[in-house]
């Protein structure tokens, strides 16, 4: 295979914004270097982070919705060299700055698909006649974006399916897990963890970490601590969290809400739980529940989006239905009544599961796009003459 030394990456969220996207971006980059070249990342300037290595930021705005997120100038920084291939992992200003510099340059350009616009328009759009045209507008947009680009990948076969029943792109799509940094979340120790929070060695604990938001439904999760006399730990924050600390004091139980944890501390949190809880319906992959397999932990989650298939039933998990708080409780004392065979199992996939195995399949693609490309190119010279 000929090596693709060169990427230029292009996105329109990027740090200090904390999330799945910006973990995978960041991830790539590191891993692409420390591996097989240059992957440099276009990417809002903001005041709150100081660019690194391959980093490379360009003019921006805060957005007023989104206090962590900021809107870029559509422009190319002057320190961009002509790179291979680009790579944008968003739809907006810098992604379609993106997909001009590819054209420029006469390279091939790839898209992540990483969230589904639609979706995420409720926490935004208020439910009204409006919604249904905002959702439609969406689509007509990501759709014109998409159909802009030579390939598509995404994360997950739910992600590819949605892709192509609401919005319907004419290039190839490709599903090309995230993938998680397998050095970081492994099985540890997690006596301090339990010690820091006042959790003994014999309480069973379930748990999360992420945004705390309606769409993530975690007083699901709660409502099974309650009814089973269990201990939750619910890491993370958002706009949900006062909302679920009341739901937890009213019902009487043990619920702990240690806050945003440093990334670091996350495998100490994984190896605390003895079930990793993941309510969220709308998910395209669900990466902290891949974390927690990592780390041993089985997943109970809801049995929609990407989750049904993200989590292996009987494997590294099980499902419930939507809503189910019985179906809930069900699947975790399954969990805890098979805990080392799902732990085994989990610990057996780490390696499918990790973000080398991802770049080994992106950078399969990336060839394949840069060869076609330039045989493109060729069969268009030799008929001009």
């Amino acid at each position: 295979m000929a090596v693709i030394d060169h990427v230029t990456a292009f996105t329109d969220t990027y740090f200090p914004a904390i999330n799945g996207v910006t973990y995978t971006i960041d991830l790539w980059r590191s891993r692409w270097t420390d591996r097989y070249g240059r992957m440099d990342v276009v990417y809002p300037r903001s005041p709150t982070h100081q660019p690194r290595d391959g980093e490379l930021p360009i003019p921006s705005v805060p957005i007023p919705t989104e206090r962590s997120q900021r809107l870029g100038a559509p422009v190319v920084p002057n320190s961009v060299s002509d790179p291979e291939i680009v790579h944008v992992h968003t739809p907006f200003t810098l992604g379609m700055a993106g997909v001009r510099f590819a054209r420029q340059c006469s390279v091939p350009v790839v898209a992540s698909y990483h969230t589904v616009l639609a979706d995420r328009l409720e926490q935004y759009v208020p439910h009204s006649p409006f919604t249904a045209w905002a959702e439609d507008a969406c689509r007509r947009y990501e759709r014109r974006f998409y159909d802009t680009v030579d390939l598509i990948t995404v994360p997950s076969v739910d992600a590819r399916r949605r892709l192509r029943s609401e919005i319907d792109p004419s290039p190839p799509i490709e599903i090309v897990s995230n993938g998680i940094d397998t050095a970081l979340f492994r099985p540890i120790d997690p006596a301090l963890f339990r010690a820091e929070y006042g959790i003994n060695e014999e309480t069973t604990v379930i748990g999360y970490s992420g945004r705390h938001s309606p769409e993530k439904h975690l007083d699901e999760l709660v409502d099974a601590a309650a009814a089973m006399d269990l201990t939750a730990i619910i890491a993370g924050d958002g706009p949900s969290r006062p909302e679920l600390e009341e739901r937890a004091q009213r019902l009487e139980c043990d619920v702990i809400f240690p806050g945003f944890l440093d990334r670091e501390l996350l495998p100490a949190l994984y190896s605390t739980l003895d079930v990793f809880v993941f309510p969220g319906r709308i998910e395209t992959q669900g990466l902290v529940a891949l974390e927690a397999n990592a780390c041993g932990t089985p997943v109970v989650a809801v049995d929609a989006g990407a989750l049904s298939h993200t989590v292996l039933e009987g494997e590294t998990g099980y499902h419930y239905p939507p809503g189910n708080i019985d179906a809930l409780c069900d699947a975790l004392e399954r969990v805890q009544s098979e805990q080392q065979r799902l732990r085994n199992l989990c610990l057996r996939r780490r390696e499918m599961v990790s973000v080398e195995h991802s770049l080994e399949h992106l950078r399969a693609l990336y060839h394949k796009q840069v060869t076609d490309t330039a045989r493109h190119d060729s069969t268009s010279v030799h008929s001009h003459f």
